[in-house]
């Protein structure tokens, strides 16, 4: 019988190699770990390296650390925000005007009803325009994108971003020297204000506040026209609405932010030497407008064939408006920012008096809600089904009329379009946008 194979030999290499690969295996494990501790320690190296630079010393005045924390913190930015050199041509090609003279104005709210059509006017007539906008989801997005659409037509670029993001503010600045600021970025809404309280202090105060810095320490400063409301006046009972009247009792959170970005406005105005202009909104509508607002739901509403709420007062009083057509308010911001004086800071200190001003911008025929809906159902050739209830205390005001005389006095600033010819033109596009095969009059087809 044949003796078993010895199989010692076998056995014995098999854990030599099992030792070698247990000795290898140790081996690669320490010298990872010793590379990921470099690795770890050169990032830890860098990253405190990148942040002396963007941070230096307060007592640092040398040129070369201030030269060297201008290119990196504009090297970061430009990574950060955009994508580098094709965001900033982007930028650049947009702010820069194309007339003599004319504006390089930073737009805020850019794809807001106001802020497109006032940057659309801007542009075309020579000026540079930058917008900024963070696209909220307040109202439909969709409206606001449609309006960037348009914007883009006529070579306006719109940085997606929000008025709170001061590292992208301050890259802006960085990048174009803006003659002025058109702020229209705000929460808007009386009602709402309810609902969400703190966005109107989140946009409205400390989004204000925080332009202001950015602009405060800008060289050299731009000149500020920002949109204010006719909210401020409140409960006042003075009518009409004049730029003297008490605004210390507002009936709403929306309008409380409105009357204390005056005061913000004042401030920065008196310690930093900003050149500010408060314009104070009556009601505006009109093409591309907000679909919160009751001239363009009452129209969705009606065309569809649903209810609309009519509110009258607490005593059955109509309530009535100074509804102001889109027009009308660009030309009077138009008029703001071309006869707005140079801020007079330099390096965040005051050099010397600074212009501060404060307009109504209004039609100066107010319109009872009564009536609006009978001109709507007469451009859409449908009767409304109106519920006629009293006015929640959510708010609201009963009645807004505007003297303009101080507008028309320093920038020639006269409304002309009646709500009858506004509401027709509103209408006609909003058939259109919508697509929507309505019953409205011929008349109204015919229009260009």
């Amino acid at each position: 019988m044949a003796s078993p194979p010895d199989t010692s030999k076998t056995t014995k290499l098999e854990r030599y190699n099992s030792y070698i690969r247990k000795v290898n295996s140790t081996k690669l494990i320490a010298a990872s770990s010793k590379l990921l501790f470099r690795v770890t320690l050169l990032v830890a190296l860098l990253l405190i390296f990148f942040f002396t630079i963007n941070y230096p010393p307060l007592t640092s005045e040398k040129t070369f650390n201030n030269n060297i924390h201008t290119t990196t913190h504009n090297l970061l930015s430009s990574a950060i925000y955009g994508g580098g050199a094709s965001w900033e041509k982007q930028v650049r090609h947009s702010s820069t005007p194309h007339r003599p003279n004319g504006l390089s104005v930073l737009v805020t709210g850019a794809a807001g009803f106001v802020g497109s059509h006032c940057s659309l006017a801007l542009k075309k007539r020579g000026d540079g325009v930058l917008g900024i906008d963070n696209f909220n989801s307040y109202y439909d997005p969709s409206l606001k994108r449609a309006r960037q659409d348009q914007l883009t037509k006529h070579q306006i670029f719109i940085v997606e971003g929000d008025i709170n993001d001061t590292e992208l503010l301050k890259k802006l600045f960085d990048i174009v020297p803006f003659t002025h600021i058109l702020h229209l970025a705000a929460q808007a809404g009386v009602r709402y204000a309810m609902q969400n309280p703190l966005s109107y202090v989140n946009s409205n105060v400390a989004g204000f506040v925080n332009l202001l810095e950015i602009a405060k320490a800008a060289d050299p400063q731009p000149a500020i026209v920002w949109a204010s409301s006719s909210s401020v006046y409140g409960l006042n009972t003075k009518v009409p609405f004049s730029e003297d009247h008490r605004t210390d009792q507002p009936a709403s959170l929306y309008a409380a932010t409105k009357k204390a970005g005056e005061a913000i406005a004042h401030t920065y105005n008196h310690i930093y030497g900003l050149s500010l202009t408060g314009l104070r909104f009556f009601t505006v509508y009109g093409p591309w407008g907000r679909p919160d607002m009751a001239y363009f739901f009452f129209t969705k509403d009606m065309i569809q064939g649903k209810s609309i709420n009519v509110y009258v007062t607490q005593d059955d009083k109509e309530v009535a408006r100074d509804f102001t057509y889109i027009d009308d308010i660009v030309k009077g911001c138009v008029g703001a920012l071309d006869t707005a004086e140079k801020s007079t800071g330099s390096g965040g200190k005051k050099r010397g008096p600074a212009q501060l001003r404060v307009y109504n911008l209004g039609n100066t025929s107010p319109v009872s809600v009564k009536k609006l809906v009978a001109i709507l159902e007469n451009l859409l050739n449908v009767k409304a089904k109106k519920n006629v209830i009293k006015m929640p205390r959510n708010g609201d005001v009963p009645f807004t009329h505007a003297n303009v005389s101080l507008a028309l006095r320093d920038f020639g600033y006269k409304p002309t379009t009646d709500l009858s010819s506004g509401l027709r033109k509103f209408v006609k596009w909003y058939v259109s946008y919508y697509g929507i095969q309505s019953r409205v009059k011929k008349e109204n087809e015919g229009e260009k």
